[in-house]
């Protein structure tokens, strides 16, 4: 079979092949462990491989050969309708396991669907009924077309913007509503969206100083950094599925009075009313949520969550919430952070330091990662824990 291995095709084909087995394999983990952000992780892995099959074709010249050629044609590889919205099925799914398509949400994919038949008519007017080349009577692929390449990249824009805000929601409501925050923000995903749509900016300005630049030969290296950031977001979310699932289950808590929780990474606008609180009112709480953690040490809970102070202070957790953000200034991540950290500091000036590692009294204060414990220690006293283990050693 001919396949002209240049380093571009050669690149590119690593890549692809590289798409179809991590598809199967987030595929299987889907299925296996019942997860479904793996299950469209799968479908955008596979998808994003198709994106750039035909790029890896023509640099083997399969567009140059028959009967390669007016096969190729009728095959719609770039799924620019697709690909945007299964992207962006996967970045809610993922941050949200509550989310679940409703009919609204299927809307999204009724473009990828119209262009899927529109191409399926093409092959069978052209091949069956009309057995000559009408549609394709100009030579050029219509997965090419200026119009589709043009609504494609402004869809795929638009997606991952809208993938991002709901990052940025979710990452606010994290540290609203659980202790350990920095586990669960899925930081490859972050990094991922904002690396797509810097590449997407750059082939816009690009095209828009040189049109002659949207020419086949001259997107290489487009295609090669889509194919970088489609490989990395595959292998960081099938590495990560089964820590996501459980730190998720963990994580968005739903509040049993008011249900808000569960309903804000949807609603962002959706608010529940609640009185203020005065003067008096608000220090006899803060005094109330302050003996919870300094004599019951509930901050030692290395999965403390909003709603266990709640229940354990018999209100909702929007009081809760607000007791901290007027009270103390701070949101419930960084409050329950700050008496972890206090605690570690109290432990190192007690002498415990020389029986136990730091990071070992991290963990006993309620810290569940060594990355977590040293950011929040850094951010509540200014300095690295070993730092300041060295100025504030016990005489």
């Amino acid at each position: 079979m001919y396949f002209s291995f240049d380093p571009k095709s050669s690149l590119l084909l690593i890549f692809f092949l590289h798409a179809l087995v991590f598809s199967l394999l987030l595929l299987v983990q889907a299925v296996q462990a019942e997860h479904r952000p793996s299950f469209w992780l799968s479908a955008f892995t596979l998808l994003s491989g198709l994106y750039i099959a035909p790029f890896m074709l023509g640099y083997a010249g399969w567009y140059s050969q028959q009967p390669y050629r007016d096969l190729l044609f009728y095959i719609p590889f770039q799924q620019l309708f697709l690909l945007p919205p299964v992207l962006y099925v996967y970045v809610k799914t993922l941050l949200n396991p509550a989310y679940t398509l409703s009919r609204n949400d299927c809307l999204h994919f009724l473009p990828g669907l119209g262009y899927l038949l529109y191409t399926l008519t093409v092959f069978i007017t052209d091949k069956w009924i009309l057995r000559s080349d009408y549609f394709y009577a100009d030579g050029q692929d219509k997965d090419f077309s200026p119009w589709y390449q043009g609504a494609g990249f402004i869809s795929l824009l638009i997606y991952s913007l809208l993938s991002l805000r709901a990052y940025f929601r979710y990452k606010e409501l994290s540290y609203q509503t659980v202790s350990f925050a920095e586990a669960i923000l899925f930081t490859w995903v972050k990094r991922f969206l904002i690396a797509l749509l810097l590449l997407l900016l750059l082939r816009g300005l690009f095209f828009l100083v040189n049109p002659e630049w949207d020419q086949f030969g001259r997107k290489f290296w487009y295609y090669l950094s889509f194919s970088i950031l489609f490989y990395y977001i595959s292998i960081s979310g099938y590495g990560n599925a089964l820590l996501s699932i459980l730190s998720l289950k963990a994580a968005l808590v739903l509040d049993q009075e008011t249900h808000q929780t569960r309903h804000q990474l949807d609603n962002p606008t959706r608010t529940v009313s609640i009185d203020e609180l005065d003067g008096a009112e608000l220090d006899r709480w803060k005094r109330v949520l302050e003996e919870l953690m300094t004599r019951e040490k509930a901050y030692q809970n290395p999965t403390l969550t909003l709603l266990d102070v709640a229940q354990l202070m018999s209100i909702s957790t929007k009081r809760v919430s607000q007791i901290i953000n007027q009270g103390f200034g701070m949101n419930f991540n960084d409050f329950v952070n700050c008496y972890r950290t206090q605690a570690v500091m109290d432990q190192i000036q007690s002498g415990t330091h020389t029986v136990y590692t730091l990071l070992g009294i991290a963990y006993a204060c309620g810290f569940n990662s060594k990355s977590t414990f040293n950011r929040a220690f850094k951010k509540h006293t200014g300095l690295a824990p070993r730092e300041y283990l060295a100025q504030n050693k016990p005489r």
